[in-house]
């Protein structure tokens, strides 16, 4: 099983929601280190004609023209290059940052015999962004970068190179990060559960099953049987 098997369901030393009573099972105070975000913001673009050129191709001998058939990129950590931060006097603790995010991409393409390659690329975007940057400190503030790109359409540029020209769907999250130790309540350790095989629960449907056939009085939608009617004559039932 996992944290969230239905076999671990109530467990309270899993990860679960919790109500304002399981603010009551709060163990201690711990000290933990982590990369703590101080600011970050979200930018999404649709760029067209970004040319680009692959290199590590995988195979030879692809006769042109070539198709394009799709690319996304490799990696979610995009790098960094020529990062500026300048803090802005107008609004303290704040600053312009501008840098260059690469993407790197690996495209797929196949020849006019139908022989399928591939190769990388980088795709690279200026940012230019203003962003909260705290004061200098003994443990230093760095700029992170998390990437996406996947590629609407392609179009391969005859020549000796591998160059294509393609539409991409961008996203680009900068964060502003330090590794700090933050004092956080716990409820303790966690109660890590068994892994649950797959081939384990082909059984559980048979299994769950009643020992005996159920009774027609079991069912839980069976019907009553009707009330007989009854005629008023004179104040008087008559049962029929």
């Amino acid at each position: 099983m996992s944290f969230y098997s239905q076999q671990n369901h109530g467990n309270e030393q899993s990860p679960s929601l919790i109500g304002f009573d399981g603010l009551k099972r709060i163990k201690e105070r711990v000290c933990i280190q982590v990369n703590k975000v101080y600011d970050s913001c979200l930018q999404q673009e649709t760029l067209d004609d970004v040319r680009v050129k692959l290199t590590h191709v995988s195979g030879s001998g692809f006769e042109p023209p070539l198709t394009f058939i799709g690319c996304r990129s490799t990696s979610v950590k995009g790098k960094l290059i020529g990062t500026m931060i300048e803090r802005l006097e107008e609004r303290p603790n704040f600053a312009r940052v501008r840098t260059k995010v690469e993407i790197p991409i690996e495209v797929l393409f196949e020849d006019c015999r139908g022989r399928q390659g591939s190769g990388k690329a980088v795709i690279v975007i200026p940012k230019d962004v203003i962003m909260f940057v705290p004061d200098e400190s003994v443990v230093p503030f760095q700029l992170e970068s998390v990437v996406n790109a996947i590629c609407v359409s392609g179009m391969f540029i005859p020549g000796e190179a591998y160059r294509f020209n393609l539409d991409v769907c961008i996203t680009i999250i900068l964060k502003i990060v330090a590794t700090v130790e933050l004092l956080i309540p716990a409820f303790g350790f966690c109660d890590i559960p068994p892994c649950e095989e797959f081939a384990a629960n082909v059984c559980d449907e048979f299994f769950r099953l009643p020992l005996f056939p159920p009774q027609l009085e079991d069912m839980p939608h069976h019907p009553k049987p009707c009330p007989r009617p009854r005629l008023m004559v004179e104040e008087e039932e008559i049962e029929l």
